[in-house]
């Protein structure tokens, strides 16, 4: 495991489209499937990852606790040739497990990832009724090694106040966790210059 922080996307960037399948029902999702929620989430997880395991309840319970108003899409893009338990059959499983309410996408070409700037498992990205950039980096301060609550606390915030019609926390940290599992030859400028 190499322990990777994000890569800081500039606040403001469009989200990405994205054209996915779900692995636990199948069916493919793209940005417009979104579009009846004033805010979305775009989270990059892994299956093995101990950080992503780490906060895995927390990301269920958040999803849940802003349905409302807060579109929210998993999206797993580990290389399949050296992380199979990070694959659709087991991502489906764990979805199903923790019963997750949102969808848990498979990133095979790693595009999408690419064009999220996603640079480690978990990694947080929330747009705006418009799907501009408003938050990314950190789900809360808790690590697997560290005594600090895994409440979300951070994302919490910046979700708080874009739906109270307040600017996004000033201050975003970014989210520390497993690097993606990049194919050989297919890693992103913005994360090789990063080692």
């Amino acid at each position: 495991m190499v322990q990777t922080a994000s890569d800081m996307l500039p606040l403001g960037t469009a989200a990405p489209d994205f054209d996915l399948p779900d692995a636990v029902t199948g069916k493919r999702f793209t940005l417009a499937d979104f579009d009846d929620k004033p805010l979305l989430l775009v989270m990059f997880l892994s299956n093995h990852c101990p950080f992503v395991v780490h906060v895995r309840g927390e990301v269920g319970r958040l999803a849940l606790d802003y349905q409302d108003s807060l579109g929210v899409v998993a999206i797993a893009a580990s290389d399949l040739t050296t992380h199979p338990q990070d694959g659709p059959e087991p991502m489906r499983d764990l979805a199903r497990d923790l019963r997750w309410s949102f969808p848990y996408l498979f990133d095979e070409s790693q595009q999408t990832a690419k064009a999220y700037h996603a640079a480690c498992t978990p990694d947080f990205f929330l747009f705006d009724r418009e799907r501009f950039l408003i938050y990314r980096g950190q789900l809360d301060g808790s690590r697997p090694s560290n005594d600090v609550p895994v409440d979300g606390a951070d994302l919490r915030e910046a979700i708080e106040a874009a739906l109270e019609g307040r600017p996004p926390p000033a201050e975003q940290k970014p989210s520390l966790g497993c690097n993606i599992k990049w194919k050989a030859g297919n890693e992103p400028e913005y994360f090789t210059r990063s080692r």
